[in-house]
């Protein structure tokens, strides 16, 4: 924020500079209308960064998974997202990308140019395609076996939302543990 109103400064000095200099009256309208532009930018720039701040962070959890037809050796999955908005104002996107680990390793990365919009207040589901690399699955399948006796591995899922409007991409950050059966433990 402090290089808008740096930039903003820099706009006041060349718009006085072109009220008083002895160019031909044509170029100071020129410049100073390019200037008043440029200021009415800086302007509505600072208004929407200040609708920023004291805004909550979208909560983005796991709402389902279902298998999608493989290519290949890898495999695939259909994300299904649960992303909630706990602002007052509705957030519109254009697409999504998220990557997520097991065990600390990258595991499966997706997009989608999906778009809508999540209401103020509200949520809304986003099916994203997963894929799982071959080799991906073989260092978990491997990891497993060598080393999670708890049952529990940790899990990380990074994205982000494309936005629409003037406030760029919403990263969002879910994590936590998947449970596996534990063997000799019967499920009653």
């Amino acid at each position: 924020m402090l290089s808008v109103m740096s930039s903003f400064g820099s706009f006041l000095r060349v718009l006085s500079f072109a009220r008083r200099s002895a160019l031909p009256r044509l170029v100071r309208r020129a410049v100073c209308t390019v200037c008043t532009v440029c200021t009415v930018c800086a302007a509505l720039a600072l208004t929407g960064c200040a609708g920023l701040f004291g805004g909550d962070s979208l909560r983005v959890s796991v709402a389902g998974i279902e298998p999608l037809p493989s290519e290949g050796l890898e495999m695939r999955f259909n994300l299904k997202l649960r992303v909630q908005n706990p602002n007052d104002s509705a957030v519109s996107f254009s697409g999504i990308s998220l990557d997520l680990e097991l065990n600390g390793k990258p595991f499966a990365s997706g997009v989608s140019d999906q778009s809508g919009t999540v209401p103020r207040f509200g949520e809304t589901v986003i099916a994203v395609p997963l894929t799982v690399p071959a080799f991906a699955a073989v260092r978990q399948a491997l990891a497993l076996a060598g080393g999670v006796q708890s049952g529990q591995i940790p899990y990380i899922l990074r994205g982000k939302l494309a936005s629409t409007g003037l406030t760029g991409s919403t990263r969002f950050i879910d994590q936590g543990t998947l449970s596996l059966p534990v063997p000799g433990i019967a499920s009653r």
